[in-house]
């Protein structure tokens, strides 16, 4: 039976004892007002034990309602209500219950997801770190916590006190806010990362993820494909240079058994012609593979890009340090030309192309900007690579050469796009 039959069946009754007394007091010479009100007088507090007694259950029902709804806003949902009543309030706790069951289904599979999800993200060997505009540490997997804090956790610290501990190039890698690649110096040899960094708000707070890709090992892959691959380049080319040699050769020994030497300078032309472009083409590839130690001497700011002048065209973006620096000035001003060089290729305006020499600490930090397109993530995962090359007549050489030339002088260099559109490559010298 529902409510509401319940409330008009007990309020029927009440009226029908209130006539009923009303009527048989009216009998003893009592006046019809006296009568109702001494029957109401009479059946009040009955009416009031009925209406309890029919309250008590609906009462009971609604505060576990309300227990189990403030459970759901706390995220309890364990609460569960016996529905074996057949009226409304009945169908009311059964509703109550499947709702439970749903919200618990659901947060079982929600936590299943996200232990799946955070063992994923703990599994990976990108390091990965979560901070807020605080720059307090939310979430730091594995591979973060032994880059970072030597295995240990993370969470709740100032990300940038703990890079305090951390070598000077991958605490400069974490802190700038541009995307690149970074030699991280330390242990048995220099480690290369590619770094990227998001910010994106969640829940009106403004989060920072910082990604560390290590890409020592897929670098190493890369190279040793390279050289297997300059190795079928080579011996392609030697093939086609030395067969028509060969050839030629032959022809001529010919030419001299039937004592014809008309045609012999036209045969030792076409050896001499492929002798040449074989040397020319062996001797590129030899540059990269025999780059002489580098002769380090005490240089000054002014003349040195002074005399870089007459060989590039840059604009200088900030006034030149006073101090000497220590390295070979024929070999950096090589990079410096060849960095020049791709800047003005990057198809960007003429009046882009800068350069800017700075003191950091005990060294100089040198880059070259330009306002081209940039590069992709692929390419600027690839961009150091023997032979990678997005040119259609390039070798791959010169950015792999570059890079050695600084190693060499125990430096690093990165690349790294910059904020605006275009290309930062920046050298550092001790």
């Amino acid at each position: 039976m529902s409510l509401e039959a319940r409330l008009t069946i007990l309020l029927a009754l009440i009226v029908a004892l209130c006539v009923g007394v009303s009527t048989a007091i009216s009998r003893f010479d009592i006046s019809a007002f006296h009568a109702v009100v001494f029957s109401l007088l009479l059946l009040l507090p009955l009416s009031l034990l009925a209406l309890r007694r029919v309250m008590a259950p609906i009462n009971r029902y609604l505060r576990v309602l309300r227990d189990g709804v403030a459970g759901f806003r706390d995220g309890d949902f364990s609460l569960s209500i016996v529905a074996d009543r057949k009226d409304e309030l009945g169908e009311l706790a059964r509703l109550y219950n499947r709702i439970g069951d749903v919200l618990r289904r659901e947060r079982q599979e929600l936590f299943q997801r996200e232990l799946l999800l955070d063992t994923v993200i703990q599994s990976t060997p990108w390091a990965l770190v979560l901070t807020n505009a605080s720059d307090a540490v939310l979430y730091a997997n594995t591979a973060a916590r032994k880059l970072f804090h030597e295995g240990r956790k993370m969470e709740g610290a100032t990300f940038s006190t703990l890079l305090d501990g951390v070598p000077e190039s991958l605490r400069e890698a974490a802190l700038t806010s541009a995307d690149g690649l970074y030699t991280i110096a330390g242990g048995d040899e220099p480690e290369v990362y590619h770094v990227t960094h998001n910010r994106f708000t969640l829940n009106t707070r403004e989060h920072h993820l910082h990604l560390f890709k290590r890409l020592t090992r897929e670098l190493n892959r890369q190279e040793l494909e390279s050289w297997k691959k300059v190795i079928r380049v080579i011996s392609h080319e030697l093939n086609n240079s030395l067969a028509p040699i060969a050839s030629m050769a032959h022809s001529g020994r010919l030419m001299l058994e039937r004592g014809d030497t008309t045609r012999l300078p036209l045969v030792f032309d076409t050896i001499d012609d492929r002798t040449q472009r074989l040397k020319l083409f062996l001797e590129d590839y030899a540059k990269f593979a025999k780059l002489p130690r580098p002769r380090l001497e005490d240089v000054q700011w002014q003349p040195f890009v002074d005399g870089l002048r007459g060989m590039a065209v840059f604009t200088l973006a900030s006034p030149l340090p006073t101090g000497k620096a220590r390295f070979d000035p024929a070999q950096l001003q090589q990079v410096l030309i060849n960095l020049l060089k791709n800047a003005h290729e990057a198809g960007g305006p003429a009046d882009g192309v800068t350069l800017s020499v700075q003191t950091q600490g005990n060294g100089f930090v040198l880059r070259v900007q330009d306002r081209g397109p940039g590069m992709s993530e692929t390419v600027l995962a690839n961009a150091l690579l023997p032979f990678y090359s997005t040119k259609s007549e390039g070798t791959g050489l010169g950015l792999t050469l570059c890079r050695e030339i600084i190693e060499a002088h125990e430096g690093r260099l990165v690349l790294a796009n910059r904020e605006g559109g275009g290309l930062e490559v920046r050298i550092v010298l001790p």
